[in-house]
């Protein structure tokens, strides 16, 4: 299986009680699908796949598998436990998903070895493609491009979701993933094949277009940085769900530790997106 296009890492709706929206869950599958993204992942950050109970993941992995016909499913399952991993990678498959997104471990921080092991253990657990995900500023560990050659030996292993800016470039054997929405356009002129992005929740046609439309690439990028960095302007996903919810979308709240948008973050997030024209498609009420 390749991995690319448009692959929105989409938020997990909650309703007002905390608990898990599925209804408001399949219509953002569904709003994702129809504007331009290729693909979707559930229960990773964005979705706040940490505070997800196993129950519930797996509940959205067989929701968005319902909804989102013919595009592919990556189902967040790693985690800093490998039998954790190799578990929820399991029910992952049975609910039908298409491939799984597993993290470098965070906080125990494996030396090479572990991680090595970690993901052969990840890739047999079940018949799904792997994506890893190097994201140190989170995990507080890296996964370097020569672990990731290696990496790619491992039957089963076949795309990355790359967040590390520095020495970002092709790996042999492993489709290469925007995991940052500023990274994009880097990393398509690099010879990667797309991205697992956020911003695509909101402009996810202007996006494709950046793959489709290559000699317009960098224009179109220029055009989305504002958008890109007050996507950044506190922890994701806080902002991209406070911007869905002054579009007109219903994803609820945050689960604890994430709290909500401070007023100030909120009125740069609202010029921004009425700067944009973002605000104009909200549908009347």
């Amino acid at each position: 299986m390749r991995f690319g296009g448009i692959i929105t890492a989409m938020v997990t709706p909650f309703g007002a009680d905390g608990r898990l929206a599925e209804g408001a869950a399949a219509r953002m599958v569904t709003h994702l699908l129809e504007n331009g993204s290729d693909g979707i992942v559930v229960a990773g950050t964005t979705g706040e796949g940490p505070t997800l109970d196993d129950d519930e993941k797996v509940a959205l992995f067989e929701l968005a598998v319902a909804e989102s016909g013919e595009a592919p499913v990556i189902a967040g399952t790693g985690s800093n436990d490998t039998r954790h991993t190799v578990e929820l990678t399991g029910r992952a498959a049975e609910a039908g998903v298409d491939a799984a997104l597993v993290v470098t471990p965070y906080y125990n921080r494996p030396n090479r070895q572990g991680i090595l092991e970690h993901m052969r253990q990840a890739a047999g657990a079940s018949d799904l493609p792997i994506v890893l995900y190097n994201i140190p500023s989170r995990t507080a560990i890296d996964m370097p491009n020569d672990l990731l050659r290696e990496l790619a030996e491992i039957p089963g292993v076949e795309a990355v979701k790359q967040a590390r800016v520095e020495n970002c470039a092709p790996i042999e054997g492993l489709d290469v993933l925007a995991g940052n929405d500023d990274m994009l356009a880097d990393v398509l002129d690099l010879g990667g094949t797309g991205g697992i992005m956020v911003a695509s929740h909101l402009v996810g046609r202007e996006m494709r277009r950046m793959i489709d439309e290559p000699e317009r690439r960098r224009e179109i990028d220029e055009s989305l940085r504002p958008l890109f960095d007050v996507l950044g302007v506190t922890t994701n996903p806080i902002p991209i769900k406070a911007a869905l919810r002054m579009t007109g979308h219903e994803v609820g709240g945050l689960r604890l530790p994430m709290v909500e948008a401070s007023e100030q973050e909120r009125r740069e997030i609202h010029s921004v997106l009425a700067s944009q024209g973002l605000l104009d498609r909200v549908p009347a009420s």
